[in-house]
């Protein structure tokens, strides 16, 4: 198989994780307003922003947000250069998907943060330019639960707890990527043994042993 289709599935990934943010943003409502079900009351479609990494984590303002899009810029640099070095050495070839589902899901976020302040004004009022400030588009939404751990669970019993991730399609490749080449470390990175050659062993001049 070609190097080159490794990356083709990341673009497949980008593509479907723009058309759906670009879906989200033309036909739904931010918020609680805008939500439509999909499975029962814990698996819904909420259109929310995240403006900086995971879990809504961010830098501080006003360049951690352009710190932030330039290191999205160099792993994405970093992880193509890596998709071929894996081909060239031969690897899995389930460990190059993986890693070009990683690489698709990093710049489908990478595209949000540095156009979509511009192309879908939704960068913050504190921005000093609405490029390289874009907010991530997240519209997944898990309510696997809420409330309190029963009290007699040692450490974590009778906290509060809120379990509500809010993800999109590129995070949900960068997930799956992980957490695939985790689970198949031993087939990914198993060196195959080296085929040892045996010793050849000397022909016999059959013609030279007849008696004359």
């Amino acid at each position: 198989m070609k190097y080159w289709k490794y990356y083709l599935l990341a673009l497949l990934v980008i593509l479907i994780d723009q058309l759906s943010k670009w879906a989200v943003h033309t036909y739904m409502q931010p918020g609680m307003a805008g939500e439509i079900p999909l499975i029962g009351d814990w698996a819904k479609l909420h259109y929310t922003l995240n403006p900086g990494m995971a879990f809504g984590v961010e830098l501080p303002p006003p360049y951690g947000k352009v710190l932030l899009t330039g290191f999205r810029l160099v792993a994405m640099f970093g992880i193509s250069y890596y998709i071929y070095k894996l081909w060239a050495r031969r690897a899995h070839r389930g460990l190059i998907a993986c890693v070009a589902l990683i690489l698709g899901g990093a710049v489908g976020n990478l595209i949000d943060s540095i156009f979509y302040g511009k192309i879908y004004d939704n960068a913050p009022f504190s921005a000093p330019t609405p490029w390289f400030h874009g907010q991530v588009i997240d519209m997944l939404y898990l309510d696997l639960y809420e409330g309190f751990l029963p009290a007699a669970w040692p450490l974590v019993g009778g906290y509060h707890l809120s379990l509500w991730p809010i993800f999109n399609i590129a995070d949900s490749a960068i997930f799956v990527g992980v957490l695939l080449i985790l689970f198949n470390q031993n087939r990914f990175f198993t060196e195959e043994p080296a085929i040892v050659a045996a010793p050849e062993v000397p022909r016999r001049d059959t013609e030279a042993s007849e008696v004359v």
